[in-house]
């Protein structure tokens, strides 16, 4: 009985670790991006040009760790090694939870969101099924020789860290993120008729000029009660917000572009309703220059010979946009919108996507752009001939 329990913890934990490795690993630039919003938080910023490595190696740990649970490599140092990662997941969800500091964890990554609470419970179901099999480690039998299980935990760790160099260098696998292709933008910001909106509770600290007495009051009650017509009793400070029921969110809810002069571009760009082509460079001061040159020819030759419109989004300054245009002799409109969104765009800096009528038509990464000839034959030629595209210029 006890050797039953032993193996369906040993099974679950290692499976669940190699789950939870895969999905982050599928997309380790978005983990970086959560890593670096803890390491804000533990003030630690000086990791913040490592935080692509270190996500790589956490995803490639919880790969090998859990596969090596399974086969039962080196039980006593792979069962030291899952309960210190455990403990360590565990300390921060519960660290974002009570000081609700990091609204995400990124534990399955963008797949399954999970609040900071729902993740710390999580993670201590794991530990304790992680404790079961670790105060029963010597019932851990390797399930091939010593040196198969060896050589089956190479092979592992090989192709643990090959996902992540991957899908870094060449985007997620598998996209969760809101701007996948197929997706239609404006339709993802939209908030559909009777949808109920978010609840918030507010909370008033009040005091009495005459007596001093103290009184905590929330919205409802403060207005029931007939308080706030008292002339003795006054609203000290802010009144406190609190969530007290989800409502309907979009999928997109921070996306906002506009010109160097603030004027609002969101909905012209987005319903465009020819192909239009968006390079997206978060940060210009860490983008790859070399990339952006061959996209600029790219754009060119479209814009020159399909008549398709090009902006640059970026998060910079107008100053800083303008002085790298000018270097890159840029073909391309410059816009700006906020680093978080553009983020969620496209995992590279820069990345590409082709748009029509608002839909992600196609999106890459710099290092997969396809050349000129492949986009026409693929898209503008073919669609044109359908009458439904960009019309060659001649």
């Amino acid at each position: 009985m006890k050797t039953a329990l032993v193996w369906f913890c040993r099974i679950f934990v290692g499976l669940l670790f190699i789950f939870s490795g895969l999905i982050k690993a599928n997309d380790p630039l978005g983990f970086s991006y959560k890593l670096i919003e803890y390491f804000e938080v533990f003030h630690i910023n000086f990791l913040d040009n490592f935080a692509v490595a270190i996500a790589m190696i956490l995803c490639a740990l919880e790969i090998i760790l859990g596969f090596a649970l399974l086969v039962g490599a080196r039980a006593k140092a792979t069962l030291w090694g899952l309960l210190a990662l455990i403990i360590f997941f565990a300390f921060l969800t519960f660290y974002s939870a009570y000081f609700e500091v990091v609204r995400s964890c990124g534990c399955f990554g963008d797949a399954i969101p999970l609040t900071p609470w729902q993740s710390f419970f999580k993670d201590l179901v794991l530990l304790l099924l992680t404790l079961v099999v670790f105060f029963n480690r010597d019932r851990v039998k390797p399930v091939f020789t010593k040196k198969g299980s060896d050589i089956a935990v190479g092979v592992a760790t090989v192709l643990a860290f090959g996902v992540g160099i991957y899908t870094y260098s060449f985007l997620p696998v598998l996209d969760f993120l809101p701007y996948k292709v197929g997706a239609n933008i404006p339709e993802s910001m939209k908030i559909p008729p009777g949808a109920q909106p978010d609840e918030y509770e507010q909370t008033y600290n009040l005091k009495n000029k005459a007596t001093g007495e103290k009184k905590v009051m929330n919205d409802k009650a403060y207005l029931s009660s007939g308080i706030w017509k008292d002339d003795n009793w006054e609203v000290v400070g802010d009144a406190e917000s609190k969530l007290i029921k989800k409502g309907f969110t979009p999928k997109i809810v921070d996306l906002a572009i506009a010109d160097m002069q603030g004027n609002d571009y969101t909905q012209e760009l987005l319903t465009n309703p020819f192909y239009n082509l968006m390079i997206v460079a978060y940060d210009l001061k860490k983008t790859d220059e070399t990339a952006i040159d061959k996209i600029n020819v790219l754009a060119l030759n479209l814009a020159q010979n399909y008549n398709t419109r090009v902006v640059l989004l970026t998060s910079n300054s107008a100053a800083d946009a303008m002085n790298f245009s000018k270097k890159h002799k840029l073909y391309g409109e410059v816009f700006f919108a906020d680093a978080v969104p553009l983020k969620s765009m496209v995992r590279a800096n820069p990345g590409v996507l082709l748009l029509k009528d608002g839909v992600v038509i196609d999106k890459w990464h710099h290092n997969n752009m396809p050349g000129y000839d492949e986009l026409v034959e693929k898209y503008f030629d073919r669609d044109a001939v359908r009458g439904g595209g960009n019309q060659r210029v001649k």
